[in-house]
């Protein structure tokens, strides 16, 4: 997303503790998620947090532990981008940053691939490190941009293709796993994985509820559809999809005080001094619709990163928290790389969730017109 950032282990018991707090954590759900990972010093969090959702749905589908490419779905999302850019005459977004939707895009056309198949990581390098390359291309695009007559009569899309390949390798079109041929088409459909299954629900009051509309984040460059429910519905509908064994992908904001990688944790208090957050149980905010909508409307709430929600937990005194999988990586983080987010901070600052449809009721997928 916007801010570059360095880089699912289980919890060994029933309780756990974050390092250097007084919380005392129980867990409610535990639903099953492959170990984390990091992207390292990308904005590909859409990929890494949808991917590993995938992993998870992949698991809960047909039993099977699958690591997926995350950079697959980058490699193909990278020359969407772009011409979007180019045809929009710059007027657009051209970033690493991207959606849960562009993974589910990618897969649609593309298909997917095991990790083992596609690492995007070549020559020399050992980890995910693309803020220079996408500078690069940007460039490149700028020139076409104000250059068209010049650059546009050439194949400039061959030219941005050959540039991807050489940085994160050229995508196999057939592959072995276990011993059997794939195409990635293939592959996705023997994993079950079908993007038409899946929807992304948010909650804000400048569309009408229960309707379809285009969220206006600057990271929606493909225009991606939201279904939009009333905050209490929209937290409803995340709950229940977990406690029937369903993982959701999300997009929050990160930017907050109260939210840290050190301590692994997200709240909303409600008072408090900045001293006092994490080594504290402080009392949090319960946050209105209304006051959501402040946020967002201001650019206090932003769509800064994309993680992946596994389950619930309980804190000492019945607080709420929802165990979010993370892709910072494990070193230096809290809890193991995960974010305990109070449900107050996700009423406030998340942007939207990415659930398989048939997490959500019949009475919701009647209200939302999906079959």
């Amino acid at each position: 997303m916007k801010k570059y950032i360095l880089t699912v282990l289980a919890l060994a018991s029933a309780f756990v503790s974050a390092q250097e707090t007084p919380f005392k954590f129980k867990e409610l759900v535990n639903n099953s998620a492959l170990p984390i990972i990091s992207q390292g010093k990308t904005g590909t969090c859409w990929s890494f947090s949808t991917t590993s959702f995938l992993e998870s749905e992949v698991l809960r589908l047909t039993g099977k532990n699958v690591d997926l490419s995350e950079m697959f779905n980058v490699r193909y999302t990278y020359p969407v981008k772009a011409y979007n850019y180019v045809y929009r005459q710059g007027k657009a977004q051209f970033s690493q940053g991207g959606l849960s939707h562009d993974v589910l895009n990618s897969v649609r056309l593309n298909g997917v691939v095991p990790n083992e198949v596609y690492t995007g990581i070549t020559g020399i390098e050992t980890k995910h490190d693309h803020e220079l390359f996408v500078k690069d291309l940007k460039v490149g695009l700028d020139s076409i941009i104000k250059n068209p007559k010049q650059y546009l009569t050439k194949d400039w899309k061959t030219n941005f293709d050959q540039k991807l390949n050489k940085k994160l390798g050229t995508p196999s079109t057939k592959f072995k796993y276990e011993g059997k041929e794939y195409t990635p088409q293939e592959f996705a459909k023997a994993l079950k994985i079908n993007p038409e299954d899946y929807v992304t629900i948010t909650s804000f009051k400048q569309a009408p509820y229960y309707s379809q509309f285009v969220l206006q984040v600057p990271d929606n460059f493909s225009n991606g559809n939201y279904y939009n429910l009333p905050l209490d519905e929209y937290m409803k509908v995340l709950d229940e999809a977990l406690f029937k064994g369903f993982t959701a992908a999300f997009d929050t904001d990160v930017s907050e005080k109260t939210f840290s990688r050190k301590y692994g944790m997200a709240i909303w208090p409600a008072e408090g001094k900045e001293s006092d957050y994490f080594v504290q149980i402080l009392p949090e905010k319960w946050v209105s619709a209304d006051e959501r909508q402040a946020a967002f409307e201001d650019y206090s709430t932003e769509d800064d990163h994309l993680m992946h929600i596994t389950g619930i937990l309980k804190d000492q005194l019945g607080n709420q928290y929802y165990d979010v999988k993370n892709s910072w990586g494990t070193d230096n983080v809290g809890n193991n790389g995960h974010i305990f987010m109070s449900k107050p901070y996700f009423r406030m600052k998340s942007i939207a969730f990415t659930i398989h449809k048939d997490a959500l009721s019949k009475e919701v997928k009647k209200q939302l017109g999906i079959n």
